[in-house]
């Protein structure tokens, strides 16, 4: 028996495609929802869902939740006293999934498909799995969240011809996707996201708001503490939908405290949040080279997106009243369900191609030169672009930098930055090539991207068609999101005197953003309007900077 598994970061569920189509399972105490947190005591008992969720009040150091958003990253949880991985904690809940679906079919339960976040990079997704392997279960399939959704929406509700634009607002993590439904042909247009924006955030706010009105800091608190007062301002945000004003009381230090909230001040304390949302619904119509126009539907998933300033904010945004005649928390399980009935080749579902996209940049380090002839190491080389449709297959040639050089060695990253430091390693592969002048040796590199999320690598040398090659399974690389956006920030051109001065450094930081949010002619467009602004600076001639800084601006302006 196949079902298919909505793993979440606040809630989890398991569905399976039933005569009726697909059902959610209910868990063992008759809910949908089963909330991804794990407890583990002193005696090595484990506790999933619920029942660790109370054992959060009373012993917090033996609790976890939110570890989705660690995935992949190396980061370890010590619950009483023992070190866990995300996806140990994930495969706990997998298992107590799996139990519950085969206490309510009767029958074995032997494999998943199971969702993931549409911005879930390669290393996440073979956490994911191995989180499923840990539960028991075979995991040959992975179907993104806003993709399992729509096939809530277009198969399960029979809608054809029709643009979707999926706004996937969980938990802990954000997705946007865009997505085209053609006859049988569900196809991803292009993704974009933030792997730490989510409902869990909008809490965040609330429990700040909270805090300094009762005039307490988070440090005054105890470990007990900061849970209770949590609790309380998760169940508040879920009143204040229906409120005006809310009451938060809840026993702090000893002390009964209480705090008035009203919904406007909410409204205003989450504006940030609110604000992050816009840049990734911008970037995947950009890159699907679409309108909001030209969307047909706007379909909400994930529990965040119930909150009433969020459909507030999302109707002035988008202009139109979105699609939620599915339940949000519960479309990506259903559309998981349908995939696992597909998988099974069940007649009473009509097969259906999926295609998805490649969500981040596949690229190598290569060196650049100057129009002075000076020659700067560690510049990042797009093959295959995000939000690539893959299966694919795309080749690059690459010249050798220097005289008598005898190897070249292609690293293989993933990202958006133009420096290859900033993108995320995966592998790299040396072949060895003639000795002769620089740029009379070239090799030609093809990068191939199938749908289960492996990248093949060739390397060719031109001259006497040697090759080698590796597939990328996913590099077990354990820095964290978090410390990869810091070194982004730590910008190499401020080493540079005249890029100390604020105009010039805000104009590479936005042509920068805008290189990252950006593909094809246009990134290229912006590259070169960049390494001219850069060649100026480095001669340190302020009327020249000046005029490539205003040429850059042009180009950046320049729809």
């Amino acid at each position: 028996m196949i079902v298919g598994i909505d793993l979440g970061t606040t809630n989890s569920l398991v569905a399976y495609y039933s005569e009726e189509g697909p059902r959610i399972i209910p868990n063992r105490l008759g809910k949908n929802l089963t909330p991804s947190v794990v407890s583990v005591d002193e005696e090595g008992n484990v506790y999933v869902g619920e029942t660790a969720l109370e054992r959060m009040s009373l012993y917090p150091d033996s609790v976890a939740l939110a570890f989705k958003r660690s995935m992949g990253s190396g980061r370890e949880y010590t619950l009483s006293g023992k070190k866990y991985k995300p996806e140990e904690l994930s495969g706990l809940v997998l298992r107590a999934l799996k139990e519950d679906a085969e206490t309510y079919l009767g029958e074995e339960v032997t494999e998943a498909v199971i969702s993931v976040p549409a911005y879930f990079d390669d290393q996440r997704r073979k956490a994911t799995k191995r989180a499923g392997e840990l539960a028991g279960l075979k995991v040959e399939r992975m179907i993104s969240e806003p993709t399992a959704a729509a096939i809530a929406y277009g198969l399960y509700e029979k809608k054809e011809d029709t643009r979707f634009l999926v706004f996937d607002l969980g938990g802990g993590t954000f997705d946007v996707s865009i997505l085209e439904l053609f006859h049988n042909i569900l196809e991803v247009r292009a993704v974009a996201g933030d792997n730490y924006l989510g409902g869990e955030d909008f809490t965040r706010v609330l429990e700040k708001i909270c805090m300094n009105k009762m005039g307490i800091t988070a440090d005054a608190l105890s470990a007990k503490d900061e849970v209770r007062l949590y609790r309380h301002a998760e169940a508040a945000k879920r009143e204040i939908n229906d409120k005006e004003e809310v009451t938060v009381e809840c026993l702090l230090q000893e002390e009964m405290k209480s705090a008035k909230v009203t919904a406007k001040e909410f409204e205003a304390a989450c504006e940030d949040l609110l604000q992050k949302i816009r840049q990734p619904v911008k970037r995947s119509l950009s890159d699907a080279g679409l309108s909001l126009s030209d969307i047909d539907e706007v379909v909400l998933i994930g529990g965040a997106t119930r909150l009433q300033i969020f459909r507030d904010f999302f109707i002035r945004l988008f202009r139109k009243f979105p699609d939620t005649s599915i339940h949000p928390d519960e479309a990506v399980a259903l559309g998981a369900a349908v995939q696992a009935a597909m998988k099974e080749r069940r007649e009473e579902v009509r097969e259906m191609i999926l295609t998805d996209v490649c969500s981040f940049t596949l690229g190598t380090e290569v060196v650049m030169e100057y129009g002075d002839g000076m020659v700067e190491n560690g510049h990042y080389s797009p093959i295959i672009e995000r939000n690539t449709v893959i299966p694919t297959s795309k080749t690059d040639r690459f010249y050798t930098a220097r005289d008598n050089q005898d190897k070249v060695c292609i690293r293989i990253l993933q990202g958006e930055s133009r420096f290859a430091r900033n993108n995320l390693y995966l592998g790299e592969l040396e072949i060895d090539v003639p000795k002769a002048k620089k740029g009379e040796e070239a090799v030609d590199v093809t990068y191939t991207y199938d749908i289960n999320s492996l990248l093949e690598v060739e390397v060719k040398v031109v001259s006497t068609g040697e090759k080698k090659k590796m597939v990328i399974k996913g590099a077990q690389n354990t820095m964290t999101e978090e410390e990869i956006a810091r070194r982004m920030e730590e910008l190499s051109y401020l080493k540079v005197q005249l890029r100390d001065q604020e105009e010039n450094r805000l104009a590479l930081l936005k042509a920068e953003r805008m290189y990252e949010e950006s593909l094809g002619d246009r990134r290229s467009s912006l590259e070169h309007g960049i390494r001219k602004f850069e060649e100026a600076l480095r001669k340190g001639e302020r009327a020249e900077a000046d005029e490539a800084r205003k040429e850059l601006y042009r180009i950046m302006e320049d729809d």
